[in-house]
């Protein structure tokens, strides 16, 4: 009786096995409950943004002393990384009012600094030197690519902490791994640099290239991010030839 109820178990235990393979091989990673992406690299990209506001001219600063947003900054970073050191994992809730908030600093202090530097090209004010002129148009440039990925990153599907628990069923952004899944590892799921490369793309080619805005808001947040990265490069290489000439 005995071996029967212990072969009964181990056939039970190897069907649960085998049901828990054929689960992950029929759902992909970025459908499924799986482990937060490493920290550091959103983590990197951050405090490459606020090295780059640091660097801008006082005059398109939007408080002073300068150092007052990057500091807020550092602080709202520390605050996220002492709760997750190591992964985005969803702790508790208010981790994911961090995180926007921190997007949203970064936005506000990158899109005055856009704003007051597009008024100073418009009435002429832009400066009398073209280097410090591309400079700091590039920075501005290369820090809006940064608050768009942080955007992408923290809206797709819910956000990181929502994503690592597989919630939303539908995505907002279509990349090529989801299409294609023979392409890529078993385990994949977009992660940071993905967005990063999806907001690098979209700012220099003004539309989408291999990842597709599904929802409305990911085609309007696009649009938005187009916009803005074309007035600021006509404007500033506009402005940077006529001086040169």
């Amino acid at each position: 009786m005995n071996d029967d109820m212990d072969d009964a178990e181990s056939r039970l235990a190897r069907i649960e096995r085998l049901l828990e393979s054929g689960e992950r091989d029929l759902v992909p990673a970025w459908r499924r409950t799986t482990r937060g992406e490493p920290r550091w690299t959103v983590t990197a990209v951050i405090l490459a943004a606020v090295a780059l506001q640091l660097s801008l001219p006082h005059r398109l600063v939007l408080l002073h002393p300068v150092w007052a947003l990057p500091a807020l900054e550092l602080v709202l970073l520390a605050g996220l990384i002492a709760a997750n050191p190591r992964r985005v994992e969803p702790r508790t809730p208010w981790l994911r009012y961090l995180g926007l908030g921190l997007a949203g600093v970064i936005s506000l202090a990158n899109g005055w600094s856009a704003v007051r530097l597009v008024g100073d090209l418009v009435s002429g004010r832009g400066g009398a030197d073209a280097v410090p002129l591309l400079l700091t148009g590039g920075v501005i440039w290369v820090t809006n690519v940064i608050v768009f990925a942080l955007w992408y990153w923290e809206w797709d599907r819910g956000g990181p902490m929502a994503r690592v628990r597989g919630q939303h069923e539908y995505a907002d952004f279509l990349f090529v791994q989801m299409q294609s899944p023979e392409v890529a590892p078993p385990d994949w799921e977009p992660a940071f640099p993905d967005y990063l490369y999806l907001s690098f793309t979209n700012a220099t080619a003004f539309s989408p290239t291999d990842v597709m805005p599904l929802s409305r808001w990911a085609k309007m947040l696009m649009m938005l991010q187009s916009s803005v990265s074309l007035v600021t490069v006509v404007l500033v290489v506009a402005r940077a030839v006529n001086i040169l000439k």
